[in-house]
């Protein structure tokens, strides 16, 4: 009987330690490989320095899924954000200074969410997409012409959406109070 279990226990633990390849992901609030460390596809050295940005602002190296930081005030300058799809993270910027930092949800596999420079195109309060059935789109930010979008959503800590960009709903609002069309939006990862 005792060979039986120790036959099963050591089964299981080889089981659990074999993986096909795994995805880049922080744990629960821990802080993020390096960015040197990180397999980035393409950067301009935004997400690496809004990561740098994080720690010194907040004093926060990682955040849980769904967690968010926001500055308790707002300098005047343009908006613009920046979103790291390896780490799921996106931080929002007033001029020179980081004002808000959360956990973000993108494209899951199948689907993408695209790299690169770009801008917000729309916002509406609330919306529905046109393509996944008629699904809300609280504070929706689009920022292309085929409908990837901010919006308030799921973030569990790993890509999940169909494109979009997912927010914690609360973030979601707060960035749309401070974005406005034209506010640009750079995508890395």
């Amino acid at each position: 009987m005792n060979k039986k279990l120790l036959a099963v226990t050591g089964g299981v633990a080889l089981l659990a330690g074999c993986q096909t390849a795994a995805p880049v992901r922080i744990a629960e609030g821990s802080p993020p490989a390096p960015a040197s460390n990180l397999p980035y596809k393409w950067t301009l050295g935004e997400a690496p320095k809004a990561q740098r940005d994080m720690v010194a602002t907040f004093g926060r190296a990682g955040l849980k899924p769904g967690e968010y930081l926001w500055a308790t005030s707002i300098p005047d300058g343009e908006t613009h954000v920046v979103v790291d799809r390896l780490i799921q993270m996106a931080y929002v910027y007033r001029g020179d200074a980081l004002v808000g930092a959360t956990t973000v949800s993108t494209a899951r596999q199948g689907y993408i969410t695209p790299l690169g420079e770009w801008t917000i195109l729309e916002k509406r309060p609330f919306y529905r997409s046109k393509k996944y059935d008629n699904a809300p789109m609280p504070f929706m930010q689009r920022i292309d012409n085929y409908g990837v979008a901010f919006h308030g959503g799921g973030t569990p800590g790993r890509p999940e959406s169909h494109g979009c960009i997912h927010l914690p709903n609360k973030f979601a609002q707060k960035l749309y109070g401070l974005t406005k069309v034209g506010s640009k939006v750079v995508i890395e990862g």
